[in-house]
Formats: structure tokens, sequence, C-alpha cells
């Protein structure tokens, strides 16, 4: 039982949380369109609108170990994939408020998962055909991804310079 209480208190964190991005939202929506008040209060909210979106990652995570720790009735399982679900919707609708199109986008990084013509290209081709063909298609979702890391690292360092010569 402690595992499933851990998951509701988890989701009434969670839902709080939700509440707070909610007033957020409400809140930068009757501010004016520009100015650093509006950008910081956009990009408070972005922020958690992000972490919310882990904690119910975390939280689906958590509800599909749970079964094999904690034996939940199957009713209750539903109310709580239900429960995430409404919960999630909110958020997606928060973030799209914000223009955070790319919120739930997460293949963004490394492209779309299989292409059409990636599929016609395999067709005649023996096992070894095959590994170099993968490795082709590897090299170049590591290569976007590298760019993708690279243009993280040099915002990250952007910013720290920021804060240390300005702050």
């Amino acid at each position: 039982m402690a595992s499933s209480d851990a998951w509701v208190k988890e989701y009434n964190e969670a839902t709080k949380l939700a509440e707070d991005i909610s007033s957020m939202v409400s809140e930068w929506s009757s501010c004016p369109a520009s100015g650093p008040e509006a950008q910081r209060q956009s990009s408070s909210t972005r922020k958690k609108i992000t972490i919310l979106g882990t904690r119910l990652d975390s939280l689906q995570s958590l509800l599909s170990k749970l079964p094999g720790k904690q034996p939940l009735s199957e009713k209750e399982e539903n109310r709580r994939m239900d429960m995430l679900a409404n919960l999630r919707s909110k958020v997606n609708q928060m973030a799209s408020t914000l223009n955070m199109s790319n919120f739930a986008n997460k293949d963004r990084l490394v492209g779309p998962e299989v292409k059409p013509d990636v599929m016609s290209r395999t067709v005649g081709l023996d096992n070894n055909g095959l590994v170099g063909f993968q490795r082709q298609i590897m090299k170049g979702y590591l290569s976007r991804l590298f760019d993708n890391i690279l243009l993280g690292i040099c915002s990250f360092n952007l910013i720290a310079l920021f804060f240390f010569f300005f702050v």
C-alpha cells in the first residue's frame, strides 16, 4: 500500500503544480504582450510546464510498475490512467496557450521514427547491406543529435557567461 500511497501523493503534487501553472497562464494572458516581465513570466511558466510533463511521465512509469509491487484492481488502474490522461490534456492545453507546440514532440531531437522511403530502400538488401544501411542511418541520427547537444551546450555557456558578468 505504501507505493500506491506514494503514487497518490505524487499525483496530488502534480495536480497542485498544474493549478499553479494554470494561474500563471491566466496571469500571463492578462499581462502586456511584451516587456521583461512578460518574458520572465512566460519563461517561468514554460519551465514549470516542462517539469510537470516530466512528473507525469514519471507517474505513468510508476503506474506501469505498480501492479507488480502492489496489485491494483483493474478499475482503480483505469481510473488512475484516466486521471493522468486528463492532467496531461490540461498540460498540453496550457503549453499550446504559450505556443509550446514542440512540448509534446519529443522526436524533434532525433527526427521521426521511421521514414516511409527507408523501408522501401531495405528491400533486396542482404545482411551486410542492411548492416551498412543501418550504420549510415545511425550516423545521420547521431550527427543531428550531436548538433542539437552542441547548440544546447553553447546556449548554456552563453547563459553562464551572462550570469557571471552581469549578476
